[in-house]
């Protein structure tokens, strides 16, 4: 069975900048260890990041949370060191989910997808619904102790709202 490691937006702006988060910046250490076992395993690993460009507060999402972050070409966008390895692909996505990222693994087939990244509450959780989705057989996961939220609240919600949903929550 083929499987997936998705790496959401481990992006400067959510570890260190605009959008500084201590629980994500805390979380980095497991994403970096999750990424390696994957790639040892021969997982497939990719990425999504939050892109926005200079229009970002003319939005709704600008409009609701007015802090321009992960704009496009500046480093606040780009992933944390040494995350993305040569050759992995790389999804900008507008919005909290990607439809392009839940349309190429359904058309690759995968069969089991784990994600990882932040925030919990947004966008690993959009993109889990859109995974599932598109692959409403594959075993789709999420790794909680590679994940952060907002706050420690709404990434526990976060969390309970993905397993009513039948998404399997790895608690390690």
């Amino acid at each position: 069975m083929k499987k997936l490691l998705v790496v959401v937006d481990m992006q400067h702006d959510f570890l260190t900048g605009a959008l500084q988060n201590p629980d994500a910046e805390a979380v980095l250490p497991a994403v970096r260890a999750r990424i390696a076992r994957a790639r040892a395993e021969g997982e497939c690993v990719v990425f999504t990041r939050d892109t926005h460009g200079a229009d970002y507060l003319s939005t709704r999402e600008g409009r609701l949370l007015p802090v321009p972050h992960c704009l496009k070409g500046t480093p606040g966008w780009e992933l944390a060191e040494g995350l993305a390895g040569p050759g992995e692909k790389i999804f900008d996505k507008t919005s909290f989910a990607s439809l392009e990222l839940a349309g190429w693994a359904a058309a690759e087939g995968f069969g089991a997808v784990e994600l990882i990244g932040v925030c919990t509450d947004i966008c690993v959780i959009s993109n889990a619904f859109a995974l599932k989705a598109a692959l409403p057989e594959a075993e789709i996961e999420v790794n909680a102790a590679c994940c952060a939220g907002v706050t420690p609240q709404a990434h526990r919600t976060a969390l309970e709202a993905m397993r009513a949903c039948q998404i399997t929550v790895l608690e390690g």
